[in-house]
């Protein structure tokens, strides 16, 4: 079998099993947020901070090891704009919580018969896919050359190897200092400490991630047909996935496409299997259109952030780069403004 199918096949997998887990644990940045800043439950943030601590400890043994090349991701670039990744996650963290969940999220819940994630799902390819080639793709341009800088240092480690520290040690100090913390953090809890699902859910998760870049950045190095490196995320693959839907037979299947089918058949299986399948649709026209104007938020702002919840939240801070901080602060920010103050987006009015 060639490195290509492989690495497609493996994606396809990775996706079916995030789709079971996904829809099993409730595992969404979102919903994580909600329950700590407005509910008082703060066993889906522990979750989702546990599967940070494994995606960074595996993915950074990858690179150490040799076996992965980090360096070769769109996170790990010499030259980023900070206000447009920052801009980009606070218009993706708000149009999150407009539409109830990422994209991720969507896929999982569509499996499920959420028919509301079907308009998600829809929107946010044609948001996205406008931002990268389309109408929006030339004013984004333009603002990320006006305001792009250069660094020396663009993680974390590379920082820390400012100060004469080796490769291999700033490495390992900048992830185990964040991994030990976020660790303590969850484990703290006592709720998540008698969670077994939720714990599983978030080392499943993160083992994904570390997954991902195996698949793409080892299994898939041939050295005359290589893959792009990468690993979980969904913003720009559920746009390839609506363009190859419509126009296959001019593109070409690759790993992100694979992933978001097999999350969605992942989840519409263990629905199915668990009896948690159930059609649900919109309760008002104005549930619709926020719906949709969120989703549209979550396309433009995640193809600027170059990532959304999970591919800047995990997959991005996996790398330890600095880039994907910027992002992901931006991300928390809007989120907590849709949840929390003057910016709060309110209930919708049962009928």
């Amino acid at each position: 079998m060639e490195s290509a199918q492989l690495v497609i096949l493996a994606g396809l997998a990775i996706g079916l099993v995030y789709g079971a887990v996904g829809l099993l644990s409730g595992f969404c940045l979102m919903s994580s947020m909600r329950g700590f800043l407005a509910e008082g439950d703060g066993r889906l943030v522990r979750t989702y901070a546990l599967a940070i601590a494994v995606a960074i400890a595996a993915s950074q043994f990858l690179a150490g090891s040799g076996m992965v090349d980090l360096g070769k991701s769109i996170y790990l670039q010499q030259t980023f704009s900070v206000p447009v990744l920052f801009l980009g996650g606070l218009l993706f963290g708000y149009g999150m919580v407009l539409s109830n969940g990422c994209g991720s999220r969507a896929l999982v819940l569509l499996g499920r018969g959420n028919l509301r994630s079907f308009v998600v799902v829809i929107v946010l390819a044609i948001a996205a896919q406008m931002a990268l080639k389309g109408l929006i793709a030339p004013a984004r341009i333009a603002l990320v050359q006006a305001s792009q800088t250069t660094v020396n240092a663009n993680s974390l480690p590379s920082v820390l190897a400012t100060l004469g520290l080796t490769d291999a040690l700033s490495r390992s100090l900048a992830a185990a200092a964040i991994v030990v913390a976020l660790i303590l953090f969850a484990f703290a809890h006592p709720a998540f400490r008698r969670s077994p699902g939720q714990i599983a859910g978030g080392i499943i998760v993160g083992l994904l991630v570390a997954g991902g870049w195996y698949v793409t950045g080892y299994l898939g190095a041939d050295d005359f047909n290589p893959v792009p490196v990468t690993s979980l995320t969904f913003i720009a693959p559920i746009a390839d996935a609506l363009q190859y839907a419509m126009l296959s037979t001019g593109l070409t299947l690759n790993f992100g496409i694979a992933t978001v089918a097999g999350v969605f058949a992942g989840s519409l299986v263990t629905a199915l299997a668990t009896g948690r399948f159930k059609l649900e649709g919109y309760s008002s026209p104005r549930h619709m259109l926020r719906s949709g104007t969120g989703a549209a938020l979550m396309g433009i702002g995640g193809v600027m952030a170059f990532g959304c919840s999970i591919g800047q939240g995990l997959t991005g801070l996996s790398t330890l780069a600095l880039g994907s901080l910027i992002a992901v602060a931006g991300i928390l920010l809007g989120t907590a403004a849709g949840l929390r103050g003057s910016l709060r987006v309110q209930p919708l009015a049962v009928a």
